[in-house]
């Protein structure tokens, strides 16, 4: 049996919300929501380090640019550990509560 696509919500109108711990300058060159999916997509796949998500999404770019806008590429490692060491727990947990 496979899944229809309708039965799985979009979680990146989830992401939208989260507050980007990051200040606006030129080098902020990521999504935040791309860097989250980026980093969901990866643990789900079973890679177990940053240097390892991030290998993974240079590998599975064409499938994820399929969803994300990923306009300046793959996100090196470092700038996937350091966004979401800095995104604020509970903000993240609520963006991401769904009441049913």
């Amino acid at each position: 049996m496979s899944i229809s696509k309708a039965i799985l919500p979009n979680p990146l109108p989830y992401f939208e919300c989260v507050p980007d711990p990051r200040w606006e300058t030129k080098n902020k060159l990521h999504r935040l929501p791309d860097i989250i999916m980026i980093t969901l997509c990866g643990l789900l796949s079973g890679v177990e380090d940053w240097v390892e998500i991030a290998t993974f999404a240079q590998e599975k770019e064409a499938w994820l640019r399929r969803f994300l806008e990923l306009p300046n590429g793959i996100p090196s490692h470092d700038t996937l550990s350091d966004v979401i060491g800095r995104l604020e727990p509970k903000a993240f947990r609520e963006c991401l509560h769904v009441s049913y």
